[in-house]
């Protein structure tokens, strides 16, 4: 795994020790001796972390990882303060101003490539959410990014795996208000309470009588639905091989007992603002697919995805030799809809056609607004006899119900055109297929309109 890191220090002798460390595991190092540089260079350059020492004149590291965490460019990249500094206060003091963790002077080497590997896995995860975010929706994905998702009022649902009563007690105490917590004692039984709730964080003890924690971690990792669940170890002074191998594992996070009430809620706090930054991020992409692919006036899917399903369907019932239909709708003079009732009123009736077009279609049938006022349902499984039935009955149902436009209650009288087709045996196409409903739609508004006609050949 290599990564481009920034150190930070006012001190030379202290940035070439941690250079000749990071580059000894293939790391590309850069370095900044102040904390307007270190800045400089995380707004204009690929930084995966920032090794940031806190006691640095003119800006402190405090300082300095507050402006990074503050500004939507450079807020997703994990910062570990490293200082002489041991108390808890200072600690927390780093956490509350938005780093990821921090080190002590001086620094076990084994301990820091592992928090640098295990940052580095975080951000390039980030990274990837960011640039899928980023790439479906130019528009407003700054406005995302900038989100503070720690102001959010809701209280994170967190789990804690741990079987000693005195222990999960002293946490649930520490907790009580800033956190929704739920108690495990049985391991077995916590991993699945952990996939099937939907938590923002899972704390897990190392203080088991006869299971390995780690066991648990690892299982975790390896489950779709909590791959990637925050995991906070709680582990014994003595501990650190542990701790180590957990980073590996993919622990996001350790704390050492005893536990300091303000450490643990500062550690969460910072676990659950980067879950709900990468749950945004998955949701915008997840968002952002979805409009691309569907009308958002109807909720029906577009031409676009017709585009790209169509020929699947089309080569999967040739293939089966199983039977394919499309209708083709068009509501009639719906110009004379919008002229007199406005596009609103139009709307109106797009909609509400949609939504009976729906209701008389199966799930496996594909429907899609076309375009305007034209409506495509492709028909797996069903031959030209029943396509025409089922053309029919929408056909019916559309004239019999008048459509309400507007917020007055005023109803309107609407028919609808359908063509119908389907696969024939032999040489066909997607192209002939669409040709032929397309012309029996032309025909059933050449004869009259409000009927439907069905072309076998």
């Amino acid at each position: 795994m290599t990564a481009r890191v920034l150190v930070v220090d006012d001190i030379p002798a202290n940035v070439r020790l941690l250079e000749v460390r990071l580059l000894a595991e293939y790391f590309e190092v850069l370095t900044a001796t102040n904390g307007l540089d270190a800045i400089e260079t995380c707004e204009n350059g690929k930084v995966d972390v920032v090794l940031l020492d806190v006691m640095m004149p003119d800006m402190d590291g405090f300082e300095v990882c507050r402006r990074l965490k503050s500004d939507p460019a450079t807020s997703h990249i994990p910062v570990v303060m490293i200082t002489a500094l041991d108390q808890v206060s200072d600690r927390v003091r780093g956490l509350e101003a938005g780093a990821d963790d921090f080190l002590t002077k001086p620094v076990n080497d084994l301990q820091l490539m592992t928090r640098v590997k295990s940052l580095v896995r975080l951000k390039t995860l980030t990274d990837e959410l960011r640039l899928r975010a980023s790439t479906t929706r130019n528009i407003g994905i700054e406005e995302l990014l900038s989100r503070n998702f720690t102001s959010e009022d809701t209280t994170p649902k967190v789990l804690l795996i741990d079987e000693r009563k005195p222990s999960f007690e002293r946490v649930q105490k520490m907790l009580r208000g800033s956190a929704d917590l739920d108690i495990a004692t049985d391991p077995h039984a916590g991993f699945f309470q952990a996939a099937e709730t939907p938590y923002e964080c899972v704390m897990i003890s190392t203080a088991f009588a006869d299971f390995d924690p780690l066991r648990l971690c690892s299982q975790l990792r390896s489950l779709d639905r909590t791959r990637f669940l925050p995991i906070i170890l709680l582990a014994q002074e003595g501990e650190e091989e542990r701790i180590i191998r957990g980073l590996e594992l993919g622990i996001n996070d350790y704390l050492m007992r005893p536990i300091d009430q303000q450490e643990l809620t500062a550690r969460l706090r910072t676990q659950v603002r980067r879950k709900r930054y990468n749950d945004q991020l998955r949701a915008s992409v997840t968002q952002t697919i979805e409009m691309a692919v569907t009308d958002a006036l109807t909720g029906l899917h577009n031409r676009r995805y017709l585009d790209s399903h169509l020929q699947t369907l089309f080569d999967r019932a040739v293939a089966r030799r199983r039977p394919l239909s499309v209708m083709i709708t068009d509501l009639d003079r719906f110009k004379t809809v919008n002229d007199t009732h406005g596009h609103d009123g139009g709307d109106d009736v797009l909609r509400e056609f949609a939504r009976r077009l729906r209701k008389n279609v199966r799930g496996i049938d594909l429907a899609c607004r076309f375009g305007g006022e034209e409506f495509v349902v492709v028909m797996p499984d069903t031959d030209g006899a029943v396509a025409e039935k089922v053309a029919e009955r929408i056909r019916a149902e559309i004239a019999q119900m008048p459509f309400a436009v507007g917020h007055a209650g005023e109803t309107i009288e609407v028919t609808v055109s359908v063509g119908v087709s389907s696969v024939l045996k032999g040489l066909d196409s997607v192209a002939g297929l669409m040709k032929r409903a397309d012309l029996a739609l032309y025909e059933a508004k050449s004869a009259g309109r409000n009927r439907v006609v069905a072309k076998a050949a």
